[in-house]
């Protein structure tokens, strides 16, 4: 696999289990020879059958004969497309095969098939019963990479608007004219125009350091000879990788809109390439648990379920960050420092009505992902602008980063507030209705 010889596939979901795997029907019966035979049909699964490469491994989740109902009865089987021989040679076909592809709303040069194994050979993974934690070895790194492919597309997207605002000529600026030899201003010079184009960049610039800072941690926590480096970047890992997925898709979403928008009705026409990055974007908000999901996994698992331990952890990080900033970076740590302090008190909000209530983590779940995520983008932009402060005079690289931060404090993350204000709203809104009323 490591060569490219062969590929893989992840196969976990089926018709009636997406979020809640546990109900998956896909059976393993144990064999003399210590193999399984596999039967059952997936769903969603991304490269199950083509012919780039020689022989492609499933990674199945399935149930033995006797296992306990739910999440906690699944179990982990490799099911190879060929068999393989002692001497590593392919032999024969085993039993798997793709019943049809599946028409997709995007990313279309990605084959995603229904898989049916048919009492198809395969071999335990790990121990029985604990199929989910080992799938999930690999989760934190599935889930940062989609967050990254969301925020590529709206890097791409950004790219588009940006050339396509300074080339096309429409009306002119509200202070005059400034093309004059032109028979309009390219499109740049509008406020609204430019307010789009600073929302993408400060979202994806924002989003690429987040990234790379939660990367960071899942090296630490894979690699640091100190023990308790390891175990404060594992906390970390647990609680970010959520906000990553989400947030960064998320804001994928907005950033891949909004550059359609610039180019105005050209964005809706195909050939620009805009329609394209709309439609490949929405997945991401969706596949490797639904950020709806992962904010659940936000509030319930990482915040209410440690406690809050994990959360202070990044919010101690960064208190420290702003106590160690100097005067001149005044600008950035105060407002920061004011998001913590909301972010704080959020918290705390949360975990006190969830006591009484537990229907208030899920209403609150969303909301105050996002939450978090402006307030963990407004630590990124405050570091880049301590790297940048100084520089500007000399380099256009560090003049931009510096004004693009200016604008993320002014114009973004000033959305914090109207999202405290929904969650505090609690979720008494949410069930007035009965089912029949909707």
């Amino acid at each position: 696999m490591y060569s490219g010889e062969w590929a893989g596939s992840m196969c976990l979901t089926e018709a009636h289990a997406g979020t809640d795997l546990g109900m998956i029907r896909t059976k393993a019966e144990p064999q003399a020879d210590g193999s399984y035979t596999v039967s059952g049909t997936k769903i969603f699964i991304t490269g199950g059958e083509h012919d780039l490469t020689e022989n492609i491994i499933h990674l199945v989740l399935a149930k033995l004969p006797d296992a306990p109902a739910g999440p906690k009865g699944i179990s982990l089987f490799l099911v190879p497309k060929f068999m393989v021989n002692a001497d590593g040679s392919l032999g024969a076909r085993n039993p798997v095969s793709c019943g049809s592809i599946e028409h997709k709303m995007g990313i279309q040069a990605s084959a995603t098939c229904v898989m049916n194994f048919d009492e198809a050979v395969g071999y335990l993974v790990g121990e029985p019963n604990r199929g989910l934690a080992a799938m999930f070895t690999m989760m934190n790194y599935e889930r940062l990479g989609v967050g990254i492919q969301g925020l590529a597309s709206g890097e791409r997207s950004y790219q588009n608007a940006i050339e396509y605002a300074r080339d096309r000529l429409q009306s002119r600026s509200p202070t005059g004219a400034q093309a004059k030899d032109k028979a309009a201003d390219p499109i740049i010079v509008h406020p609204d125009v430019r307010r789009m184009l600073l929302t993408m960049k400060a979202s994806n610039e924002g989003g690429r350091a987040f990234s790379t800072y939660v990367a960071t941690q899942l090296d630490i926590a894979k690699f640091s000879d100190d023990a308790a480096a390891r175990e404060r970047a594992d906390n970390l890992v647990a609680l970010l990788t959520p906000v990553a997925k989400a947030f960064l898709t998320d804001l994928g979403l907005e950033t891949t809109v909004l550059g359609q928008q610039v180019l105005g009705g050209h964005g809706y026409i195909r050939e620009w390439g805009q329609e394209q990055l709309v439609r490949d974007v929405r997945i991401t908000q969706i596949y490797e648990g639904t950020n709806g999901i992962q904010a659940l996994d936000l509030m319930g698992r990482k915040i209410v379920g440690s406690g809050g331990a994990f959360y202070r952890l990044f919010a101690d990080e960064i208190r420290q960050f702003i106590a160690d900033a100097g005067a001149e970076l005044v600008e950035f740590t105060k407002p920061l420092s004011a998001a913590v302090d909301n972010l704080d008190e959020l918290t705390a909000w949360v975990l006190d009505r969830a006591k009484a209530n537990p229907n208030e983590i899920g209403a609150a779940s969303v909301e105050y992902l996002h939450a978090f995520g402006y307030m963990a983008y407004a630590y990124m932009w405050a570091r880049m602008a301590k790297a940048a402060l100084g520089k500007e005079a000399e380099d256009d690289f560090y003049a931009s980063k510096l004004g693009t931060a200016r604008f993320y404090f002014a114009r973004l993350l000033p959305r914090i507030h109207s999202l405290n204000a929904s969650v505090k709203a609690g979720s008494e809104s949410l069930f007035l209705l009965d089912e029949a009323l909707f």
